[in-house]
Parts: structure tokens; C-alpha cells; sequence
């Protein structure tokens, strides 16, 4: 059987749950020090250490003076890309942008009678670095990669967007994904990839200088690099293999069920694909129809792989019970594929994004829809939000006092002072209560 199935109301059902609960890893131990080593590296050596880096595992010839993307480069790509891509990528860009706009925040005052104005100042970063995975070598651009996380940056008013991402072995980038840096505008793009490319992000060279934020998906050298680096800069999130959940009742469409578990399973042998089902018989008819739809795969063996080693269907006894799993696991990804899904909605605690009905396939999210498609997972949406505008802002809080705000308390300021042993605090507000009261 190419995936498991189990009862929860069994000894190994219950042992499933048990592991999909605790299932957060950081990134394999075994590169630590390795990417410690090119963080070092590109740190003291800069440029020259990207280059070599580049030049060891991705384009054998590149040169200091080629890192940066020309704007004769950009114009090639726009020459060799077609008008139905572009359709297609002004069509996704629009979504995105639409969706993220209504999450701006504005900066916002409180004032009280005695004078007293607080509030909160938003501002957006400076700088951000936006890593886009190369993709089987540039034959599968992650243009979508560029347009979540290009745009929320764009909205928030970043006013320096940095795109990094590893060349093929002629040292050239995908055409598709220079046109979607355009789209998002970002013309400040760099041939080069995995730690090394997330160090001179987050350290500067001489041909990059250093950012405050970096978002983006890679491999575990990119993940073990943002761990390592986050602090000095801000990062989106540690993530894990990407992960999916369908709750489904005797209504749902075996089909479609199997589908979006391949969808899912088809990105990393390590990724997550797990049903959880009121019905005996949808189970058995999706494990027919994965297998029945497996064969038509380009990637039939990684998805294939990804359900033996971790795929699962869970057998419930109600939907109620099913969404009470659903919070617990705290997936990346999760459907409801049951009757009047709307219904449950407001029983879903954790999830990164929430697809409701049989006409909604993750797909949808992942590429068109507009919210985010950078999620948390490994059970992290219980404590953690999409990528968004907020991930590029930061906030200021704002503080003014009046004579008579200060005089009024004043009292209950030195209090808490004394309380903490900090008289020097204390001090700070008695001087200037006894200089009010001199002037009176």
C-alpha cells in the first residue's frame, strides 16, 4: 500500500497523532558547521568568496563583475518570455497585491485630557533580501517564490528589494524569473544561491550591501543559514517540507482528495500529506485513486517516496473529532473537504492557510488566489502567521507627556522605581516635579 492507514481510536492511531503533534526539527544537524564556515567565509572574504562558491557548485566561469544582473540581461529576458506567461504573471501579480494591501497597518495616537499622547509609528525597514530557490537548475522557475514575497514588500514601502537566487551553469538566470523580479519591481539581482548568497545578505560585500530582512524558501544550507544569521537580521520563518491536511466526510470526491495529497507530495520526500476521514470508504477509494494517479507524475517517485515514509489517512469518528486533530497538528495546509465547510470554520484555531469546499485546491493558494503562500509549518501555526506586509515593518512606540501628565504621575512612577531599586528612575521624575515646584 503506497500510504498508511490507520483508526485513531486504535493504539498506533493514537501513536500517529502522538508524532504529528511533536514534529518540529531545526534543519539537519549535519550542515551546521559547514554553513557556519561560509558565513565565516563571506564575511571576512566577501566577494570573493561568493564567487568562488558559485563558481564550485552552480556556474563554473562566473566572474566579481557578472554577479550583479545588467539591464541587458533584463531585456534579454523580456524578449524570450511569451505574452501568455506574462499574461499569466501580471494576472497572479494583481491577486497578490490586491490581497496584501488590506493588510498595511497605520501608524495610530491615543490622547488623554491631561495632555498625555501616545501611540504607535510604523515604519517600513529599509532593506530587504528576497531568496528564490533555482529550481532544478533554472529549468523550473519558482516565479511565484518572487511575487509572495516581492509584493508584501512593496506594499509595506521598502524602498531596497534585493533578489538573490542561483544561476544555471552558463551563469545565467531564468528569463521567468527575472520578468517577475520587474513585476514586482526589483531590478537589484544576484547570480548566486544557498548560504553564501544569505551571508552577503545579511553580512554585505563589496558588491552587496547588507539588508535588515530575509524571506524566502531553500534547501537546508538556506534554512541552517537564516537560523544562524537571524537576530542580526529578521527572517520569515524556519520551515520545514511542506505539509497538507483534508478533513473529509462522506461527501467529499476521492478524486480530489488524492490529488491535493500529491500536490503536496510531490514537493520533498520529507513532505507531509495527511487525511483525516469520518468514512472507511473514502479511505479506501483514495488509496485507490493515489495510486491510480501517481503513475502521470513527472515527479511519481518524490511524491511516491513522500507517502510511504510519511503519508497517513486517519480514520474518525465524527468531523467534530477531526477538527479537534486539525488544531492539534497545526498544519500548513488545510481543506475541508466536508459538507457546509463554512459551518466549521470558526472551530479552526491553528492552520497556515484554510481551503474550504471541493473546488478549492491548494493549488490555488499556492499561486492565484492572492493571500500568502510562505506559511508555517511543522506545527508552527500555532504560534506564527503567513508572510505579510507586517513581516517588513516595524513599530515605534510614541510617548508624550505634558507638565500636568508628569505631575499627575509622577507619584505612581517613583513608586514602581522603588520597588525596582531604580532610584536613578525615580530621580529622573522627582527632579522635575521639584522644578515644576519651584516655578509655581
Amino acid at each position: 500500500m503506497v500510504i498508511r492507514v490507520e483508526n485513531y481510536a486504535t493504539g498506533q492511531g493514537r501513536e500517529v497523532m502522538a508524532g504529528l503533534r511533536d514534529r518540529f526539527v531545526l534543519a539537519d544537524s549535519s550542515c551546521r558547521q559547514t554553513v557556519t564556515d561560509i558565513l565565516d567565509r563571506v564575511r571576512s572574504q566577501g566577494d570573493d568568496a561568493v564567487v568562488e562558491y558559485t563558481r564550485k557548485f552552480d556556474a563554473p566561469q562566473m566572474e566579481k563583475a557578472q554577479l550583479r544582473v545588467s539591464e541587458q540581461e533584463f531585456e534579454r529576458a523580456e524578449a524570450e518570455v511569451d505574452d501568455a506567461f506574462l499574461e499569466t504573471l501580471r494576472f497572479a501579480g494583481r491577486r497578490i497585491r490586491i490581497f496584501h494591501e488590506r493588510e498595511m497597518e497605520d501608524s495610530w495616537f491615543l490622547t488623554r485630557d491631561d495632555g498625555t499622547i501616545t501611540g504607535r509609528l510604523v515604519r517600513p525597514v529599509d532593506s530587504a533580501g528576497l531568496y528564490v530557490p533555482g529550481g532544478q537548475g533554472g529549468s523550473t522557475p519558482l516565479v511565484s517564490s518572487v511575487l509572495m514575497n516581492g509584493i508584501p514588500a512593496a506594499i509595506a514601502g521598502v524602498k531596497r528589494r534585493v533578489m538573490m537566487t542561483p544561476p544555471d551553469k552558463d551563469g545565467r538566470i531564468s528569463p521567468a524569473l527575472l520578468m517577475a523580479a520587474r513585476e514586482v519591481g526589483v531590478s537589484e539581482v544576484y547570480k548566486t544561491g544557498s548560504a553564501w548568497a544569505i551571508a552577503a545578505l545579511a553580512f554585505g560585500t563589496e558588491s552587496v550591501r547588507p539588508v535588515d530582512v530575509i524571506v524566502g524558501p531553500g534547501n537546508q544550507f538556506v534554512t541552517e543559514a537564516k537560523r544562524q544569521v537571524m537576530g542580526r537580521v529578521r527572517i520569515d520563518m524556519i520551515a520545514g517540507p511542506s505539509e497538507v491536511l483534508i478533513v473529509a466526510d462522506d461527501s467529499a470526491e476521492p478524486a480530489f482528495i488524492a490529488a491535493d495529497m500529491l500536490a503536496q507530495a510531490e514537493h520533498d520526500p520529507q513532505a507531509l500529506a495527511l487525511l483525516i476521514t469520518t468514512s472507511q470508504a473514502i479511505a479506501g477509494e483514495v488509496v485507490i485513486e493515489l495510486e491510480h494517479q501517481l503513475p502521470a507524475l513527472s515527479r511519481e517517485d518524490i511524491a511516491r517516496t513522500s507517502l510511504e515514509k510519511r503519508g497517513t489517512i486517519l480514520l474518525v469518528d465524527s468531523v467534530e473529532q477531526a477538527v479537534e486533530l486539525a488544531n492539534e497538528i497545526a498544519i500548513e495546509h488545510l481543506e475541508l473537504q466536508v459538507e457546509d465547510p463554512w459551518q466549521w470554520l470558526p472551530k479552526i484555531n491553528h492552520a497556515g492557510a484554510i481551503f474550504l469546499g471541493p473546488h478549492t485546491p491548494e493549488a490555488a493558494g499556492d499561486y492565484v488566489a492572492g493571500p500568502n503562500h510562505v506559511l508555517p509549518t511543522m506545527g508552527t501555526a500555532r504560534i506564527s502567521s503567513a508572510l505579510g506586509v507586517e513581516t517588513f515593518l516595524k513599530k515605534s512606540s510614541i510617548i508624550s507627556y505634558s507638565r500636568q501628565a508628569l505631575l499627575a504621575d509622577a507619584d505612581h512612577i517613583q513608586r514602581l522605581a522603588g520597588l525596582e531599586g531604580l532610584s536613578a528612575h525615580a530621580n529622573s521624575v522627582a527632579v522635575r516635579v521639584k522644578e515644576a515646584g519651584i516655578r509655581e
